[in-house]
Protein backbone atom coordinates (compact mmCIF):
# COMPACT_ATOMS: atom_id res chain seq x y z
CA UNK A 1 0.00 0.00 0.00
CA UNK A 2 1.61 3.28 -1.02
CA UNK A 3 1.21 6.14 2.01
CA UNK A 4 2.36 9.47 2.08
CA UNK A 5 5.30 9.15 4.14
CA UNK A 6 6.32 6.92 0.98
CA UNK A 7 4.99 9.70 -1.65
CA UNK A 8 6.73 12.24 0.36
CA UNK A 9 10.02 10.21 0.64
CA UNK A 10 10.27 9.89 -3.18
CA UNK A 11 9.63 13.51 -3.92
CA UNK A 12 12.71 13.94 -1.80
CA UNK A 13 14.69 11.38 -3.33
CA UNK A 14 13.69 12.90 -6.45
CA UNK A 15 14.31 16.52 -5.48
CA UNK A 16 17.77 15.42 -4.06
CA UNK A 17 18.92 13.92 -7.42
CA UNK A 18 17.71 16.71 -9.62
CA UNK A 19 19.41 18.85 -6.95
CA UNK A 20 22.61 16.67 -7.24
CA UNK A 21 22.70 16.49 -11.11
CA UNK A 22 22.19 20.34 -10.85
CA UNK A 23 25.43 20.78 -9.55
CA UNK A 24 27.37 18.07 -11.56
CA UNK A 25 25.83 20.11 -14.20
CA UNK A 26 26.67 23.46 -12.88
CA UNK A 27 30.60 22.37 -11.99
CA UNK A 28 31.19 20.69 -15.26
CA UNK A 29 30.13 24.27 -16.89
CA UNK A 30 32.33 25.94 -14.39
CA UNK A 31 35.36 24.57 -14.99
CA UNK A 32 34.58 23.74 -19.15
CA UNK A 33 38.30 25.20 -20.05
CA UNK A 34 39.50 22.73 -18.42
CA UNK A 35 36.82 19.77 -20.19
CA UNK A 36 38.19 21.64 -23.59
CA UNK A 37 41.90 21.44 -22.74
CA UNK A 38 41.80 17.92 -22.13
CA UNK A 39 39.83 16.90 -25.19
CA UNK A 40 41.73 18.89 -27.01
CA UNK A 41 45.02 17.40 -25.29
CA UNK A 42 43.44 13.79 -25.57
CA UNK A 43 43.27 14.95 -29.33
CA UNK A 44 46.79 15.41 -29.69
CA UNK A 45 48.09 12.78 -28.12
CA UNK A 46 45.78 10.44 -30.69
CA UNK A 47 47.78 12.29 -33.27
CA UNK A 48 51.19 12.04 -31.87
CA UNK A 49 50.41 7.89 -30.60
CA UNK A 50 51.65 6.31 -33.84
CA UNK A 51 54.64 8.98 -33.79
CA UNK A 52 55.60 7.73 -30.48
CA UNK A 53 54.93 3.89 -31.35
CA UNK A 54 57.02 4.13 -34.39
CA UNK A 55 59.78 5.66 -32.20
CA UNK A 56 59.88 3.07 -29.36
CA UNK A 57 58.85 0.14 -31.84
CA UNK A 58 61.21 0.85 -35.12
CA UNK A 59 63.89 3.50 -33.93
CA UNK A 60 64.09 1.73 -29.86
CA UNK A 61 63.67 4.57 -28.54
CA UNK A 62 63.14 5.30 -24.28
CA UNK A 63 59.14 5.63 -24.00
CA UNK A 64 60.25 9.38 -22.18
CA UNK A 65 62.59 10.24 -24.90
CA UNK A 66 59.69 9.62 -27.43
CA UNK A 67 57.32 11.65 -26.41
CA UNK A 68 59.57 14.53 -25.75
CA UNK A 69 61.29 13.99 -28.96
CA UNK A 70 57.35 13.63 -30.81
CA UNK A 71 56.28 17.13 -29.15
CA UNK A 72 59.44 18.40 -29.87
CA UNK A 73 58.63 17.75 -33.82
CA UNK A 74 55.02 19.02 -33.68
CA UNK A 75 56.21 22.43 -31.98
CA UNK A 76 58.83 23.12 -34.68
CA UNK A 77 56.72 21.86 -37.56
CA UNK A 78 54.17 24.55 -35.30
CA UNK A 79 56.52 27.55 -35.05
CA UNK A 80 57.96 26.77 -38.50
CA UNK A 81 54.32 27.35 -39.96
CA UNK A 82 53.92 30.89 -37.66
CA UNK A 83 57.38 32.19 -39.37
CA UNK A 84 55.89 31.21 -43.02
CA UNK A 85 52.24 32.67 -42.20
CA UNK A 86 53.03 35.53 -40.45
CA UNK A 87 54.26 38.00 -42.80
CA UNK A 88 52.07 36.52 -45.69
CA UNK A 89 48.84 37.27 -43.26
CA UNK A 90 51.00 40.58 -42.72
CA UNK A 91 50.63 41.41 -46.54
CA UNK A 92 47.69 40.47 -46.84
CA UNK A 93 46.44 42.55 -44.49
CA UNK A 94 47.59 45.36 -45.60
CA UNK A 95 46.33 44.46 -49.48
CA UNK A 96 42.91 43.95 -47.44
CA UNK A 97 43.36 48.04 -45.73
CA UNK A 98 41.84 45.64 -42.20
CA UNK A 99 43.29 48.99 -40.11
CA UNK A 100 41.20 50.94 -42.28
CA UNK A 101 37.52 49.92 -41.83
CA UNK A 102 36.45 53.05 -44.63
CA UNK A 103 38.72 51.72 -47.20
CA UNK A 104 37.44 48.06 -47.26
CA UNK A 105 33.95 49.29 -47.01
CA UNK A 106 35.09 51.32 -49.86
CA UNK A 107 36.39 48.55 -51.75
CA UNK A 108 33.43 46.28 -51.08
CA UNK A 109 31.57 49.02 -52.14
CA UNK A 110 33.08 49.15 -55.47
CA UNK A 111 33.37 45.60 -56.11
CA UNK A 112 29.44 45.66 -55.97
CA UNK A 113 29.13 48.32 -58.01
CA UNK A 114 31.00 46.70 -60.47
CA UNK A 115 28.66 43.82 -60.34
CA UNK A 116 25.89 46.26 -60.94
CA UNK A 117 27.01 47.81 -63.97
CA UNK A 118 27.90 44.34 -65.40
CA UNK A 119 24.34 43.11 -64.39
CA UNK A 120 23.23 46.54 -66.22
CA UNK A 121 24.79 45.31 -69.75
CA UNK A 122 23.58 42.04 -69.07
CA UNK A 123 20.18 41.76 -67.53
CA UNK A 124 17.69 44.48 -67.14
CA UNK A 125 15.45 42.60 -64.48
CA UNK A 126 18.45 41.74 -62.31
CA UNK A 127 19.88 45.15 -62.58
CA UNK A 128 16.71 46.66 -61.49
CA UNK A 129 16.79 45.17 -58.43
CA UNK A 130 20.35 45.74 -57.43
CA UNK A 131 19.79 49.44 -57.25
CA UNK A 132 17.46 49.58 -54.62
CA UNK A 133 20.07 47.15 -52.23
CA UNK A 134 21.83 49.28 -49.87
CA UNK A 135 25.05 47.10 -49.13
CA UNK A 136 26.23 49.79 -46.27
CA UNK A 137 22.75 49.04 -44.49
CA UNK A 138 23.66 45.05 -44.42
CA UNK A 139 27.33 44.94 -44.00
CA UNK A 140 29.25 46.27 -40.63
CA UNK A 141 32.61 47.08 -40.97
CA UNK A 142 33.43 48.40 -37.89
CA UNK A 143 33.93 44.55 -36.18
CA UNK A 144 37.23 44.22 -38.04
CA UNK A 145 38.39 47.69 -35.23
CA UNK A 146 37.07 44.66 -32.58
CA UNK A 147 39.33 42.12 -33.99
CA UNK A 148 42.46 44.17 -33.58
CA UNK A 149 41.79 45.60 -30.12
CA UNK A 150 41.52 41.88 -28.79
CA UNK A 151 44.45 40.30 -30.89
CA UNK A 152 47.02 40.70 -27.51
CA UNK A 153 44.46 38.93 -25.28
CA UNK A 154 44.12 36.49 -28.22
CA UNK A 155 47.37 35.64 -28.60
CA UNK A 156 48.05 35.74 -24.60
CA UNK A 157 45.30 33.22 -23.92
CA UNK A 158 46.67 31.44 -26.72
CA UNK A 159 49.83 30.56 -25.52
CA UNK A 160 48.68 29.95 -21.85
CA UNK A 161 46.20 26.96 -23.41
CA UNK A 162 48.75 25.66 -25.55
CA UNK A 163 51.52 25.23 -22.91
CA UNK A 164 48.71 23.73 -20.50
CA UNK A 165 47.96 21.18 -23.65
CA UNK A 166 51.29 20.08 -23.94
CA UNK A 167 51.84 19.67 -20.82
CA UNK A 168 48.70 17.28 -20.40
CA UNK A 169 49.38 15.89 -23.79
CA UNK A 170 53.12 14.90 -22.11
CA UNK A 171 51.66 12.79 -19.90
CA UNK A 172 48.83 11.29 -21.58
CA UNK A 173 51.17 9.72 -24.14
CA UNK A 174 54.35 9.05 -21.66
CA UNK A 175 51.70 7.00 -18.98
CA UNK A 176 49.01 5.92 -21.00
CA UNK A 177 49.43 2.65 -19.46
CA UNK A 178 49.04 3.89 -16.05
CA UNK A 179 46.01 5.34 -16.80
CA UNK A 180 44.79 2.10 -18.43
CA UNK A 181 45.77 0.62 -14.99
CA UNK A 182 43.89 3.13 -12.94
CA UNK A 183 40.32 2.38 -15.35
CA UNK A 184 41.28 -0.88 -14.86
CA UNK A 185 41.02 -0.24 -11.03
CA UNK A 186 37.39 1.07 -10.93
CA UNK A 187 35.57 -1.12 -13.46
CA UNK A 188 33.61 -3.40 -11.96
CA UNK A 189 35.68 -7.45 -12.74
CA UNK A 190 32.57 -8.62 -14.41
CA UNK A 191 32.68 -6.22 -17.33
CA UNK A 192 36.51 -5.50 -17.11
CA UNK A 193 37.50 -7.58 -20.36
CA UNK A 194 35.17 -5.76 -22.44
CA UNK A 195 35.12 -2.25 -21.52
CA UNK A 196 39.47 -2.56 -21.75
CA UNK A 197 39.02 -3.97 -25.44
CA UNK A 198 36.60 -0.34 -26.18
CA UNK A 199 39.60 1.69 -25.02
CA UNK A 200 42.17 -0.14 -26.80
CA UNK A 201 39.78 -0.29 -29.94
CA UNK A 202 38.82 3.46 -29.50
CA UNK A 203 42.26 4.31 -29.07
CA UNK A 204 43.53 3.17 -32.34
CA UNK A 205 40.81 4.30 -34.11
CA UNK A 206 40.25 7.62 -33.24
CA UNK A 207 44.48 7.75 -33.94
CA UNK A 208 43.80 6.38 -37.02
CA UNK A 209 41.31 8.98 -37.92
CA UNK A 210 42.82 12.25 -36.98
CA UNK A 211 45.96 11.16 -38.24
CA UNK A 212 43.85 10.36 -41.45
CA UNK A 213 41.73 13.89 -41.19
CA UNK A 214 45.40 16.00 -40.86
CA UNK A 215 46.43 14.06 -44.18
CA UNK A 216 42.95 14.81 -45.72
CA UNK A 217 43.55 18.91 -44.92
CA UNK A 218 47.16 18.54 -46.15
CA UNK A 219 46.13 17.50 -49.35
CA UNK A 220 42.94 19.55 -49.72
CA UNK A 221 45.63 22.38 -49.01
CA UNK A 222 48.55 21.13 -51.27
CA UNK A 223 45.69 21.26 -54.13
CA UNK A 224 44.06 24.68 -53.11
CA UNK A 225 47.45 26.39 -52.88
CA UNK A 226 48.06 24.92 -56.93
CA UNK A 227 44.85 26.45 -58.27
CA UNK A 228 45.31 29.38 -56.44
CA UNK A 229 48.82 29.73 -57.95
CA UNK A 230 47.52 28.51 -61.65
CA UNK A 231 45.53 32.02 -61.38
CA UNK A 232 48.06 33.69 -59.91
CA UNK A 233 45.99 34.88 -56.79
CA UNK A 234 48.24 37.13 -54.21
CA UNK A 235 48.88 35.44 -50.84
CA UNK A 236 47.99 31.55 -52.16
CA UNK A 237 49.09 30.03 -49.32
CA UNK A 238 47.18 31.97 -46.33
CA UNK A 239 43.72 31.30 -48.46
CA UNK A 240 44.59 28.01 -49.20
CA UNK A 241 45.11 27.43 -45.43
CA UNK A 242 42.14 28.95 -44.12
CA UNK A 243 39.91 27.28 -46.58
CA UNK A 244 41.68 24.05 -45.98
CA UNK A 245 41.08 24.48 -42.39
CA UNK A 246 37.35 25.23 -43.12
CA UNK A 247 37.16 21.36 -44.67
CA UNK A 248 36.87 20.28 -41.05
CA UNK A 249 33.21 21.09 -41.09
CA UNK A 250 32.12 18.57 -43.19
CA UNK A 251 29.80 19.57 -46.65
CA UNK A 252 29.71 23.68 -44.82
CA UNK A 253 32.86 24.65 -44.35
CA UNK A 254 34.02 24.11 -48.66
CA UNK A 255 31.00 25.97 -49.32
CA UNK A 256 32.34 28.84 -46.69
CA UNK A 257 35.88 28.51 -48.17
CA UNK A 258 34.93 28.88 -51.83
CA UNK A 259 33.25 32.16 -50.70
CA UNK A 260 36.09 33.27 -48.89
CA UNK A 261 38.31 32.50 -51.71
CA UNK A 262 36.11 34.48 -54.35
CA UNK A 263 35.88 37.30 -51.80
CA UNK A 264 39.65 37.79 -51.29
CA UNK A 265 39.98 36.69 -55.23
CA UNK A 266 37.98 40.08 -56.48
CA UNK A 267 39.31 42.40 -53.42
CA UNK A 268 42.69 41.28 -54.37
CA UNK A 269 42.23 42.49 -57.79
CA UNK A 270 40.39 45.51 -57.01
CA UNK A 271 41.67 47.91 -59.98
CA UNK A 272 41.50 45.70 -62.80
CA UNK A 273 38.51 45.73 -65.60
CA UNK A 274 35.35 43.40 -63.72
CA UNK A 275 34.28 41.96 -66.98
CA UNK A 276 37.51 40.97 -68.71
CA UNK A 277 40.09 40.13 -65.50
CA UNK A 278 37.98 39.90 -62.15
CA UNK A 279 34.45 38.07 -63.09
CA UNK A 280 36.41 35.55 -65.17
CA UNK A 281 39.03 34.71 -62.70
CA UNK A 282 36.66 34.41 -59.80
CA UNK A 283 34.59 31.96 -62.04
CA UNK A 284 38.28 30.04 -62.71
CA UNK A 285 38.77 30.25 -58.96
CA UNK A 286 35.26 29.01 -57.88
CA UNK A 287 36.03 26.32 -60.79
CA UNK A 288 38.96 24.94 -59.32
CA UNK A 289 37.68 24.96 -55.63
CA UNK A 290 34.87 22.36 -57.14
CA UNK A 291 36.96 20.38 -58.51
CA UNK A 292 39.38 19.74 -55.77
CA UNK A 293 36.07 19.16 -53.71
CA UNK A 294 35.27 16.59 -56.46
CA UNK A 295 38.88 14.87 -55.54
CA UNK A 296 38.25 15.18 -52.13
CA UNK A 297 34.89 13.38 -51.52
CA UNK A 298 35.08 11.11 -54.13
CA UNK A 299 38.62 9.88 -53.43
CA UNK A 300 40.57 11.33 -50.11
CA UNK A 301 37.55 10.87 -47.51
CA UNK A 302 36.65 7.28 -48.91
CA UNK A 303 39.72 6.25 -49.02
CA UNK A 304 41.13 7.93 -45.83
CA UNK A 305 38.03 7.97 -43.27
CA UNK A 306 36.14 4.61 -44.33
CA UNK A 307 39.50 3.15 -43.66
CA UNK A 308 40.24 4.44 -40.10
CA UNK A 309 37.35 3.67 -38.92
CA UNK A 310 36.02 1.16 -40.76
CA UNK A 311 32.86 2.41 -42.00
CA UNK A 312 30.90 2.69 -45.13
CA UNK A 313 31.32 5.89 -47.12
CA UNK A 314 27.32 6.38 -47.18
CA UNK A 315 27.51 5.46 -43.31
CA UNK A 316 29.44 8.20 -42.68
CA UNK A 317 27.47 10.86 -44.63
CA UNK A 318 24.22 9.86 -42.89
CA UNK A 319 25.56 9.88 -39.63
CA UNK A 320 27.25 13.59 -40.18
CA UNK A 321 23.77 14.57 -41.38
CA UNK A 322 21.69 13.42 -38.27
CA UNK A 323 24.58 15.10 -36.32
CA UNK A 324 24.25 18.15 -38.26
CA UNK A 325 19.93 18.55 -37.59
CA UNK A 326 20.45 17.38 -34.27
CA UNK A 327 23.78 19.49 -33.29
CA UNK A 328 24.78 22.49 -35.78
CA UNK A 329 27.81 22.65 -37.19
CA UNK A 330 29.84 21.32 -34.13
CA UNK A 331 27.68 18.01 -34.18
CA UNK A 332 28.63 17.66 -37.66
CA UNK A 333 33.02 17.69 -36.68
CA UNK A 334 32.35 15.58 -33.68
CA UNK A 335 30.09 13.13 -35.52
CA UNK A 336 32.83 10.81 -36.57
CA UNK A 337 34.80 10.81 -33.84
CA UNK A 338 31.91 9.87 -31.32
CA UNK A 339 29.93 7.91 -33.95
CA UNK A 340 33.58 5.44 -33.73
CA UNK A 341 33.43 5.22 -29.84
CA UNK A 342 29.97 4.19 -29.87
CA UNK A 343 29.93 1.66 -32.66
CA UNK A 344 33.54 0.13 -30.62
CA UNK A 345 31.22 -0.36 -27.30
CA UNK A 346 28.07 -1.80 -28.68
CA UNK A 347 30.29 -4.33 -30.55
CA UNK A 348 32.22 -5.21 -27.30
CA UNK A 349 28.94 -5.32 -25.07
CA UNK A 350 26.39 -6.18 -27.39
CA UNK A 351 28.17 -8.79 -29.95
CA UNK A 352 25.44 -10.80 -30.33
CA UNK A 353 22.85 -7.93 -31.74
CA UNK A 354 21.78 -8.01 -34.79
CA UNK A 355 21.62 -4.62 -36.07
CA UNK A 356 25.18 -4.26 -34.29
CA UNK A 357 26.65 -7.12 -35.99
CA UNK A 358 25.70 -5.32 -39.11
CA UNK A 359 27.12 -1.46 -38.26
CA UNK A 360 30.51 -3.00 -36.81
CA UNK A 361 31.08 -6.47 -39.32
CA UNK A 362 34.39 -4.48 -40.46
CA UNK A 363 35.79 -3.87 -36.57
Amino acid sequence: MITSKIIANGILRALFILALISIVLLFIYSIKTVLIYLIIALIFSLICNPIVEFLIRRLKFKNSLAVLFTIGIMLALFLLFILMIVPLITEQAKNLSLLDTQDIQSKVTLIFMDFQNYFNQQDAFISDQLKDVNLSSYVDFNFLTGIFNNFISMISGFLMGLATVLFISFFFLKDKVIFISGIKSIIPSSHETETLNSFKKIYDLLSRYFSGLLLQLFIVFVLYFIVLLIFGISNAFVIAFFCAILNIIPYIGPLIGSILAATLTMISNIGSDFQTEILPKTIYVLIGFVIVQLIDNNLNQPLIFSKSTKSHPLEIFLVILISGFISGIVGMIVAVPVYTILKVIAKEFFPKNSIVKAITRKL
